[in-house]
């Protein structure tokens, strides 16, 4: 049975612990069959049984087709294109270039504004956009603004609001921190107070994307980057840059680009400039990493049958339990779990780092950030495993006391 029909036999309404055992887990039969109990499903989503079919039938048409399997590989990027508008409400899927990471959309768009580009972004994005924004930075390519969290550690559109200032060309912010999981509301005012400084706005959703309802259109956003690595459980190398409409109708113009983006790239012709494809296809680069987009087919498919509102009401009752159990298990300082944050719980450590090897030990799988403990329950953890890494880590921290459970001040 195919990933639609299998969800289809689930039936309508809340999901159940019983339900998805029954209906969803044998999509999973490969990766469940450990015993390790796995709450890092925020850095790398669960795969299906259906990844490596897919994978392989990629790789047949390589054996079997040779260089005509361009046909079919090509087919299958308009296909990934088409699924991830859906999961974004994009206007149409030649408004999405894929990429092989989120970082490298960011930098089609930097390289893609003219002159020195004047930006201004938060202190909570992710590894590799704060480091694209200050390598370029360093090397003059940019000037940069950043706005720091407020005595609660949270981003607030507010901040970035006051930071317009004439001049500025682009804003960078996530529409759910990585580090802590809060959700950054009311990003399409911040989109509007963008537009009247003659400002454009990328959103960071690689923790929103199959969390909640992400929308470019109703937040107005002119970029917005993200990838198949969490929870479309897609893997590495299967992101994506979404351009606007309104910015692809404009004079901007790719400087990272490739032979893929010719007009008519199969006749080998080279005029001087270049004559790039028109919308999108313009920012397509070099020969692609076609097995990517074949990797991500069965998450994007799984998502989209499911539904995210579906996946985010059950995700959240998760949350709320294994908080709860957290709480009565005596652990303190912990976050998340509410319509304010993303697909994940935080719990703030002096130690978090040493935790998260602790955890291993004893077959709990998490990570951490900085100074936070991320514990991130999917649709296929059980409440049974919720307990267990509560009183785990429970004990940790009552074990080795006041050195590991004091927050810590960051």
């Amino acid at each position: 049975m195919t990933i639609t029909n299998v969800v289809a036999a689930l039936g309508h309404g809340p999901l159940s612990e019983e339900a998805i055992a029954r209906y969803i887990a044998p999509l999973f039969s490969r990766v469940l069959k450990t015993d390790r109990i796995y709450l890092a499903n925020h850095s790398l989503g669960r795969p299906l049984d259906a990844v490596a079919d897919n994978i392989a039938e990629a790789a047949a048409l390589w054996y079997s087709r040779l260089g005509d399997s361009w046909d079919d590989w090509l087919a299958e990027r308009e296909a990934f294109r088409a699924r991830i508008a859906r999961l974004i409400n994009a206007p149409h899927p030649d408004c999405v270039v894929p990429r092989t990471s989120a970082g490298q959309g960011l930098r089609a768009m930097l390289n893609a504004l003219p002159g020195i580009p004047r930006v201004v972004s938060t202190r909570g994005e992710f590894d590799s956009i704060d480091l694209i924004l200050k390598q370029y930075a360093s090397l003059s390519r940019i000037e940069m603004r950043w706005v720091e969290p407020n005595a609660h550690g949270e981003f607030h559109v507010d901040a970035l609001i006051d930071a317009l200032k004439p001049g500025v060309d682009l804003v960078v912010v996530s529409q759910v921190m990585f580090m802590t999981a809060q959700v950054v509301n009311e990003l399409d005012r911040l989109a509007e107070a963008c537009h009247a400084h003659g400002t454009r706005l990328l959103i960071d959703a690689y923790h929103a994307i199959g969390v909640l309802p992400v929308d470019v259109q109703a937040m107005h956003a002119d970029f917005l980057i993200g990838g198949s690595y969490k929870y479309l459980r897609g893997g590495p190398g299967a992101a994506f840059l979404y351009i606007s409409p309104d910015v692809l109708h404009t004079d901007l113009r790719p400087l990272d680009t490739g032979w893929f983006a010719n007009a008519d790239m199969w006749t080998f012709e080279r005029p001087d400039p270049p004559v790039l494809k028109h919308g999108g296809d313009a920012f397509l680069e070099g020969t692609p990493p076609v097995f990517t987009w074949y990797q991500a087919r069965s998450g994007q498919e799984f998502t989209l049958a499911m539904g995210v509102a579906r996946l985010r009401e059950y995700s959240l009752r998760k949350l709320s339990a294994l908080r709860g159990y957290l709480e009565q298990a005596g652990v303190e300082n912990v976050s998340g779990g509410d319509n304010h944050h993303g697909a994940f719980l935080t719990v703030r450590l002096k130690n978090a780092r040493e935790v998260v090897a602790k955890l291993a030990q004893q077959g709990i799988d998490a990570d951490s950030r900085a100074g936070w403990l991320r514990l991130c329950p999917d649709c296929l953890t059980r409440d049974e495993e919720l307990r267990r890494a509560a009183e785990v880590l429970a004990r940790i921290c009552a074990e080795h006391g006041r050195n590991f459970t004091q927050p810590a001040n960051v």
